[in-house]
């Protein structure tokens, strides 16, 4: 990857640079979100920056580097806020990190950080990123080539070159909207990681997360703190977050009820003893309607792989002219199916299949066809089904 050499040799800076830190720290606000932060030594670089109110340099601060793909850096602050208040997180997003060339996120992420190194005090071994869409990959590909990053928080993309991994060296929560176009990126990914790791689906499309998820990502965090020793152990939010977790497993017997299960006991082990929920698991997991149930989930993702996958090779036909009129209209028969679903009025596991894939085909549809009469059709659907315009 470009200049990962770069980026693990500037995040090993954070440690001197947070013992020399607070010169400036005392000119920026506290308990309010900045719009703009230029930084000192490359005045071209900035971020939107939330200081918790009770911060102080006496002490050493958890750090959440965020990477937006339009480079709306307030829009990923604003998301963390609550939870960078309440669990004492100095949040920074970058203004200038977008989907483009590597080169700009890269100066992006060595400018902010050697700017929030010299400003606050920074607890080096609590350095975390997160990103939406292209900036989760940014977000994933620093922590894939550095030693220094204790997280990741990963919305609406995965790996950079999105394909999963079986274990990554740090713990990753993961978001994905139920009509994401990554939707399907993001299942794979946490179906093939065993390394520490929680994916929390929500209504929605392409999207950031609601907040109480991002609240959510951050008590995991702290969390994977505890267990891996970065942090005290502090029983009290054990035990709110157990409890948390417990008065959300549904009571009724399923697969989704299997998966609750399942990421508690992998969240508290060692923490707590989870040894009812371990049982009852273990318990579901022989329940053959719901292994079933389970298989089924699987199957489904892969159905809807190929489906998209059949789309791409007819959009690779239409290049043939010996194939192009019949590829164009099994196209549009296909597409126009999807799209009576996606516009039911009744929301249902079909209608969220049926959006997520329209989204997954409009996504970077120019990059794979010039058929000025599949654009069109293209547009036309985008046009008319909701989903699409997110």
């Amino acid at each position: 990857m470009p200049r990962l050499a770069a980026i693990v040799a500037l995040l090993s800076l954070l440690p001197l640079l947070a013992r020399a830190s607070g010169g400036h720290a005392q000119e920026l606000p506290k308990g309010t979100i900045l719009d703009d932060v230029t930084c000192v030594a490359d005045s071209r670089e900035s971020y939107a920056l939330y200081v918790p109110s009770t911060y102080s340099p006496e002490r050493s601060w958890n750090l959440l580097m965020a990477f937006h793909p339009s480079a709306r850096g307030r829009a990923l602050v604003e998301l963390y806020r609550t939870a960078a208040e309440q669990y004492g997180y100095i949040v920074a997003g970058s203004n200038t990190s977008r989907n483009g060339p590597w080169a700009v996120s890269l100066k992006a992420v060595q400018a902010m950080s050697d700017d929030l190194g010299r400003r606050f005090a920074i607890d080096a071994r609590r350095v975390y990123l997160t990103g939406m869409s292209g900036g989760a990959r940014v977000a994933l590909q620093v922590a894939l080539g550095s030693k220094a990053v204790a997280g990741v928080i990963a919305s609406s993309a995965g790996f950079p070159d999105s394909q999963p991994r079986q274990t990554v060296p740090f713990p990753l929560f993961a978001t994905a909207g139920t009509e994401d176009f990554n939707y399907l990126e993001m299942r794979r990914l946490d179906r093939r990681l065993t390394s520490p790791h929680r994916l929390v689906i929500f209504s929605g499309g392409h999207t950031l997360p609601p907040e109480a998820v991002a609240v959510e990502a951050v008590e995991w965090l702290e969390l994977q703190a505890m267990a891996a020793g970065l942090r005290a152990r502090d029983e009290g939010l054990i035990e709110r977050l157990l409890d948390k977790r417990r008065r959300a497993i549904d009571h009724i017997d399923s697969a989704a009820t299997l998966h609750q299960l399942e990421t508690l006991v992998a969240d508290f082990k060692g923490l707590r003893d989870v040894s009812q929920e371990a049982t009852r698991a273990a318990a579901l997991s022989k329940i053959g309607a719901i292994r079933k149930e389970v298989a089924r989930e699987a199957d489904d993702d892969a159905a809807q792989q190929r489906m998209l996958d059949e789309v791409y090779e007819l959009e690779r036909q239409l290049r043939n002219p010996d194939l192009r009129f019949q590829s164009l209209a099994r196209l549009r028969n296909v597409l126009e199916a999807w799209a009576r679903t996606a516009t039911q009025p009744t929301a249902s596991a079909d209608r969220d299949r049926a959006r997520r894939l329209l989204s997954a085909v409009s996504a970077g549809v120019a990059t794979r066809s010039d058929d000025a009469e599949y654009l069109k059709l293209i547009e036309q659907l985008r046009r008319g089904v909701s989903p699409m315009n997110r």
